[in-house]
């Protein structure tokens, strides 16, 4: 495998799950991932409700305010007028409620893109939903770096597995329009997978074009 270096050319966090993340330029790792990641997920009476079902939540965006207040499209997340822009896309009976453990998060705490399979995808990256995107990688080279750690700034993570893509592949992150296509090139093309599950092994700070090396 090439040892070359490469570089984190985007960053991203998704302060509400399911919900359109925001774009950053630095963030401290830790062992539940990026900070403020997920940190609050919209329920229904059946459970954990996500963009799979309810695809406008994507219309919506989640971030954080100076004190790592979550915000839902600049409100707080526990307001009335957040609590109305959920229900409005993921039904009446939706509530939203604090999360912080591990179980947040659909596999690992991160997900790492590169831009040589986002290339190869031909679509927006957002599509992907990707905690962390690599710059300089050539081609699908990411299928050949499981169970493989990278240094990145401060911080050391772990790739675990492939990750399976899903229908929220599908939903196009500006118009909210479903193309199922999307997933059927993802299927006949990768496997269906693309990024890659990780873990923190240590934690530290990572700004956007620091250096990332394997170890």
């Amino acid at each position: 495998m090439d040892r070359m270096a490469f570089y984190v050319a985007e960053l991203w966090r998704y302060a509400v799950k399911s919900l359109a993340g925001e774009r950053l330029s630095i963030t401290t790792l830790a062992p539940d991932g990026v900070t403020g990641d997920r940190m609050v997920r919209v329920r229904g009476p059946e459970g954990v409700r996500t963009a799979r079902r309810h695809y406008r939540l994507l219309g919506l965006h989640g971030g954080l305010d100076p004190n790592g207040h979550a915000l839902i499209n600049g409100y707080p997340w526990d307001s009335p007028d957040a609590l109305a822009l959920v229900r409005d896309a993921a039904g009446a009976d939706a509530w939203l409620e604090a999360c912080d453990g591990l179980d947040r998060f659909d596999i690992l705490p991160l997900l790492v893109a590169t831009d040589g399979a986002v290339a190869a995808f031909g679509r927006d990256v957002r599509r992907l939903r990707p905690n962390i995107v690599l710059g300089g990688v050539d081609g699908l080279a990411e299928r050949e770096w499981v169970e493989t750690q990278l240094h990145i700034g401060e911080a050391f993570i772990r790739f675990d597995s492939m990750r399976s893509r899903c229908v929220m592949t599908t939903i196009d992150p500006d118009t909210l329009r479903l193309d199922s296509g999307v997933l059927r090139d993802i299927v006949d093309r990768f496997e269906n997978k693309l990024a890659l599950n990780a873990e923190v092994t240590h934690g530290g700070t990572i700004r956007v074009g620091d250096p990332a090396s394997f170890v």
